[in-house]
C-alpha cells in the first residue's frame, strides 16, 4: 500500500480525518506560531504581571507580564521539535539494535537480543529519567535520554517484523542467488518493514510529547531563556489556585497534541492492517576451481550427492527429525523427481541441499556435496559464489518469492550484479534477456512492473527467470505448478525441460501429482515419513513400482475416462507425524500388507536391480498391473457440480 493509498484510508473514516486535520494544525501552528505570535511571546510588562484572564489576554499573564496563550502558540514548535527528534533517535536505535542480529555473528547477536529483551522489561520513564541523569539536565539530555528510552520499544518491533519476513520466499531467493546478509537486510527486509515502523513512530510521538512535558515539569528537560509546553505547566501550577487557566494552556496543547498523534497513528495502522481480505559474463572458470575463498568443483558430472542426510529440530520433549537417512544423487543433465503426500520430507530435503536450513534446525549427513563441494564442512563464505551461480531455486509460491516492494527487473538483475560484477545497466540488459528467454512478452515493460501486476503465470516464468541470471548447474523447483491451470502448468514443466535441455542443468522436481513427475522426469524418488521408500526410473514407474505406497499414489491419480458416477479413490489414513515414527515401517498402519515384521522392522533401502531401489519387506511383484496389488484405498464421493477437477 503506497503513501496516497493510506492516507485515503485514513480519511475515509471520521476519527482518522479528524487526527490528520488536528496534526496538520499543529504543524503550522509549530511553523508560524513564532512569526504571529513571537513578538508578544516576548514582550515584558511588569505591570500586568499575574493578570487574570481578559479580552487582551485569554489564558492571562506570567510573573513578568508575558502573554501565556501566546507563549503557548510559540512554545508549539519547540515541543513538536524535540518529540520528533526523541521518535527519530529511538526509531534508528532501535531498528540497528533490531536488525543487527541479523549481520553479527550468532554469538553476538545473542548478547544483544538478551540487552534489548532486559531494557524492554523496564518502563519507559524509568529509563527516561535514567538516561536523563546519565546525559544531564537540559534540552540535549532530554532529547537523547527520551530517544534511547524509546529504542528497546522499536528494537523488539523491528526484531518481531523482521523474522516474519525473513521467513518469505523472496528472502530465500535472495540468499540462494548468494546475496549478503547485509545487503538482504538493506534492500529486501527493511523496505518491507517500513510502513509499521512508521505508523509506530506516529503513535510514539504521542508519547513522547507526554514525555517532554513530564521532564520539563520536573525541571529536567528545556531549561530557561526556552520554553515548551511542560515548562509553561509548571510555571502555571504555581498558582494554580490564582489562575487556573495558566496551567490549563499547555496542559490541553499536551493533551490534544498526544490525542492527535496516538489517533492518527492507530488509524493508519487499521488501514494499513486491512490491504488484503490479508552480475551476460560469466565468471572465471578459476573462480569455481580452485581460487582462494571460493569452493572447489572436482566433479563435472555428479551435481548433487546427498547420502543418510537427516534434518531435526528442537521439541519439547528432545529433537524431532522429520528427514531421516535420505541418500540420493543427481548427475549433469538429470531430472529427478520427488513426490510424497504432505509431511513427507520433500521440501526440507531440498532446503537442506540449498544450505536454507536455519537454526535451531540441525542438518546432518555422511556426505552432503555439491558440484564436488562438502556442504556442511565449508564455510558459508566460501560457498556463496558457487551456490550463488550454480543453484537455483524456483519456490511453490511465486507470488511470496518476490519482494512485493522492488520490481521485478532489479530483483533479477540483482544475482547479476553480485556475483558477475555487472553494472546496473548491464545487470537489467541481463534481466531483459532472461525474461526473454522464458517467452515472458514485453519484457522491456514486464521489467520495470511490480510482481503484483504479474498473473501467476508470468511470475512463475519470472520466477524461472532469476534462477537463470547466472549459470545454474541444478534447478531445484518446489511445487513450481501448484495453484495454476492445466495450460499453464505444461507450459511451466515445458519451460524447465528447455532450460534443462539447453543449458545441461540437473532438475529436482518435488511434486505432489506423480503423473507429473512420471511424464518430466529420469528418475522418481518416493517419499514417506521423511524415508526414501522407492528409487526407480520414471519410465517403468507403472510397470514396476513395487512399494505398496507407490502403488497407491498411482491407484488414486484419476484417468481422464473415468466414470463420473465411479467415487474418486484415496489412501486411507494420515501420515505418521515427525515426532511420532513407529518403531518399523511407517506406512505398516495403512498397508494392506503389513506382517509383525513390519511393525518391528524399518527396512533398509536395498538394490532390486537395473537402477531400482525399494525400501519394504513385502514388496509387490512389479510384474503386476496396479489394479492386480491388494486394495489399499477407499472411496470418495464426487461432489455432484461442473465442472469436475481432477484429484491429486
Amino acid at each position: 500500500m503506497s503513501v496516497a493509498s493510506t492516507l485515503k484510508a485514513v480519511v475515509r473514516t471520521p476519527l482518522g480525518l479528524t487526527s490528520l486535520a488536528l496534526v496538520i494544525l499543529l504543524v503550522l501552528v509549530a511553523l508560524l506560531g513564532p512569526l504571529i505570535w513571537g513578538a508578544q511571546a516576548q514582550r515584558i510588562d511588569p505591570t500586568a504581571a499575574f493578570r487574570s484572564p481578559s479580552g487582551a489576554h485569554l489564558l492571562g499573564t506570567d510573573a513578568l507580564g508575558r502573554d501565556v496563550l501566546a507563549r503557548v502558540m510559540v512554545a508549539t514548535r519547540l515541543s513538536l521539535g524535540l518529540a520528533m527528534a526523541a521518535v527519530l533517535i529511538g526509531v534508528v536505535t532501535g531498528t540497528v539494535l533490531g536488525t543487527a542480529p541479523a549481520v553479527l555473528p550468532r554469538w553476538a547477536g545473542r548478547i544483544l537480543s538478551t540487552f534489548v529483551n532486559i531494557a524492554v522489561a523496564f518502563p519507559g520513564l524509568l529509563l527516561a529519567l535514567f538516561f536523563a541523569v546519565i546525559f544531564g539536565v537540559g534540552t540535549i539530555g532530554s532529547v537523547l535520554a527520551i530517544g534511547f528510552a524509546m529504542a528497546p520499544g522499536f528494537a523488539r518491533l523491528t526484531q518481531t517484523l523482521s523474522a516474519a519476513i525473513s521467513g518469505r520466499d523472496f528472502i530465500a531467493a535472495a540468499r540462494v542467488a548468494g546475496v549478503s546478509r547485509f545487503r538482504v537486510l538493506i534492500r529486501h527486509v527493511l523496505p518491507n518493514i517500513g510502513e509499521p515502523l512508521i505508523v509506530n513512530a506516529t503513535i510514539s510521538a504521542g508519547g513522547a510529547l507526554l514525555a517532554f512535558a513530564g521532564l520539563s515539569f520536573l525541571g529536567l528537560g528545556v531549561q530557561v531563556p526556552a520554553y515548551d509546553w511542560g515548562r509553561l505547566l509548571g510555571e502555571g501550577l504555581n498558582r494554580i489556585y490564582l489562575n487556573p487557566a495558566a496551567a490549563l494552556g499547555p496542559a490541553t496543547a499536551v493533551v490534544i497534541a498526544g490525542l492527535a498523534f496516538n489517533l492518527l497513528g492507530e488509524t493508519a495502522a487499521a488501514a494499513l492492517g486491512g490491504r488484503n481480505a490479508r552480475r551476460p559474463r560469466r565468471l572465471p572458470q578459476t573462480a569455481l576451481s580452485g581460487a582462494p575463498g571460493h569452493a572447489q568443483v572436482v566433479n563435472d558430472d555428479m551435481v548433487l550427492l546427498v547420502d543418510d542426510l537427516r534434518v531435526s529440530f528442537p521439541a519439547a520433549n528432545g529433537w524431532v527429525t522429520p528427514v531421516r537417512g535420505v541418500s540420493f544423487s543427481i548427475s549433469r543433465g538429470e531430472a529427478i523427481g520427488v513426490v510424497g503426500e504432505s509431511g513427507s520430507g520433500k521440501s526440507l530435503t531440498a532446503l537442506a541441499a540449498a544450505q536454507l536450513i536455519e537454526r535451531p534446525g540441525h542438518v546432518d549427513a555422511a556426505r552432503l556435496e555439491f558440484c564436488g563441494t562438502p556442504l556442511l564442512d565449508t564455510p558459508e563464505r566460501t560457498l556463496r559464489p558457487l551456490l550463488g551461480t550454480s543453484l537455483a531455486m524456483v519456490f511453490q509460491d511465486p507470488m511470496t518469492s518476490f519482494n512485493p516492494t522492488r520490481r521485478i527487473g532489479p530483483q533479477l538483475a540483482e544475482a547479476a550484479a553480485e556475483h558477475q560484477g555487472l553494472g546496473r545497466t548491464a545487470s537489467m540488459a541481463r534481466a531483459i534477456e532472461r525474461l526473454k528467454a522464458v517467452r515472458v512478452p514485453a519484457a522491456e515493460r514486464r521489467a520495470r512492473q511490480f510482481p503484483h501486476e504479474f498473473s501467476g503465470g508470468m511470475r512463475q516464468r519470472a520466477m524461472i527467470a532469476m534462477g537463470l541470471m547466472n549459470h545454474p548447474r541444478l534447478i531445484i523447483a518446489d511445487e513450481p505448478t501448484t495453484a495454476l491451470d492445466v495450460t499453464v502448468q505444461r507450459q511451466v514443466l515445458q519451460l524447465l525441460a528447455s532450460v534443462r535441455r539447453d543449458t545441461e542443468a540437473a532438475i529436482l522436481l518435488i511434486s505432489h501429482d506423480i503423473a507429473v513427475v512420471a511424464q518430466t522426469c529420469d528418475r522418481v524418488l518416493v517419499m514417506y515419513a521423511g524415508r526414501i521408500v522407492e528409487d526407480l526410473p520414471a519410465s517403468r514407474l507403472n510397470e514396476s513400482a513395487r512399494h505398496p505406497y507407490t502403488r497407491a499414489l498411482l491407484d488414486v491419480v484419476p484417468e481422464l475416462d473415468t466414470d463420473r458416477d465411479t467415487p474418486l479413490r484415496m489412501i486411507p489414513g494420515r501420515p505418521p507425524a515427525p515426532g511420532a515414527f513407529p518403531a518399523g515401517c511407517a506406512f505398516a498402519d495403512r498397508c494392506p500388507l503389513a506382517s509383525a515384521l513390519c511393525r518391528e522392522q524399518d527396512p533398509a533401502l536395498t538394490d532390486a536391480g537395473d537402477g531400482h531401489r525399494v525400501a519394504c519387506w513385502h514388496p509387490v511383484d512389479g510384474d503386476l498391473p496396479v489394479a492386480a496389488v491388494p486394495a489399499i484405498t477407499t472411496a470418495v464421493p464426487v461432489p455432484d457440480f461442473e465442472p469436475q477437477e481432477a484429484v491429486r
